[in-house]
């Protein structure tokens, strides 16, 4: 590990900063409020009250979270380098916005928030059922970043200093102007920018905004549920992971960008790879079912634990093997939470 100064601000994620209001529920309480487990929505009214109801529980825990922000978080915690991790959103002037902060200073990250004064800090009703998750969020605060915080001298030297630029599919539905300014900032100065497909819902109802941002990804991340509908929207007619994975990394790059790598995870299945016309698979650490607390956070915690290795310069394939100790802790604990010290090598 090289010093730590040459990784101050290294690794840069914009997001969705959400607290988690996380609790075990039951069959009922999904069909009450019409949601599928392994799914992530936004809210609508009819799921408002689910919050209130959630919070009522006894098993009910609060966890900062976003997705974004959690891969940001776990890289942090896997690189153990103090500022290496900086992540920027919106966040409400409010108690849960308070929490937000002290939870990533506790984490070791460096959060520039943008404060907005009318909206509460966004929430992510998290129902869990037998170990699999499903996802409502409440935007509120999240939706209401501007690029003009991202512009501010203290906020853009985040962005020069960073080497590695992480930017989730949901952020898309938020600011695809400050997204841009970031891509086109990364393309020019020979950064790493990445992202993820996020949710079915992005690739289906904002495709206009991700197609617009697709050149300047040099690495797409997403899982099988993402890709296959990413396929499906574009008539590619192949439900085949491996297919639609070559497919995602050879569409049209943006100037000065030399190729797009994809890497598709499916659960317990192998990690699909796509880079230079080739597949490769690499395969998850398995866990017992008794094992599993909830997926909530897995796939972030993938993203960062693969960040953690790319970031100082590692192969692919170490980079995908941090990625999957990274979910193997988080599945095995209550959201997207982690122990003091990780134990990877």
């Amino acid at each position: 590990m090289a010093a730590s100064s040459s990784y101050e601000g290294v690794l840069l994620g914009m997001g969705n900063p959400l607290l988690d209001i996380s609790a075990v529920v039951d069959d009922a309480f999904l069909t009450k409020y019409d949601v599928k487990l392994n799914n992530a929505i936004l809210a609508e009214d009819k799921h408002l009250p689910m919050y209130d109801e959630l919070s009522s529980k006894d098993n009910v825990e609060y966890i900062a979270g976003g997705a974004t922000q959690n891969s940001i978080r776990v890289a942090q915690w896997m690189l153990q380098i103090p500022g290496a991790t900086s992540h920027m959103g919106c966040i409400g002037k409010d108690k849960y916005g308070e929490e937000m902060k002290k939870n990533a200073q506790a984490a070791g990250v460096t959060a520039h928030y943008y404060e907005d004064e009318a909206a509460p800090t966004g929430t992510c009703a998290v129902c869990v059922v037998g170990g699999e998750r499903s996802l409502i969020a409440n935007l509120s605060a999240a939706n209401c970043y501007k690029s003009e915080h991202l512009k501010k001298p203290e906020n853009w030297a985040l962005v020069e200093k960073a080497k590695y630029i992480y930017i989730a599919g949901f952020f898309l539905t938020v600011s695809p102007d400050s997204i841009q300014l970031v891509a086109e900032h990364a393309a020019a100065n020979n950064k790493v920018f990445l992202m993820n497909l996020s949710a079915p819902f992005i690739c289906e109802f904002f495709r206009d905004a991700q197609e617009k941002v697709l050149p300047y990804v040099d690495y797409i991340f997403g899982n099988e549920t993402e890709a296959r509908i990413f396929s499906k929207v574009r008539g590619w007619e192949t439900e085949n992971v491996e297919e639609i994975a070559l497919k995602i990394s050879q569409l049209p790059l943006a100037e000065g960008k030399q190729k797009r790598i994809a890497v598709i995870t499916q659960g317990a299945d192998p990690v699909v790879v796509a880079e230079d016309g080739k597949v490769k698979t690499f395969p998850v650490i398995l866990l017992p079912k008794e094992k599993l607390v909830d997926t909530n956070g897995a796939g972030d915690a993938f993203v960062g634990g693969f960040l953690s290795q790319l970031v100082q310069g590692k192969s692919i394939e170490d980079s995908v093997k941090g990625g999957c100790y990274g979910a193997n802790v988080i599945i095995q604990r209550s959201g997207c939470t982690y122990p003091e010290k990780p134990d990877f090598n």
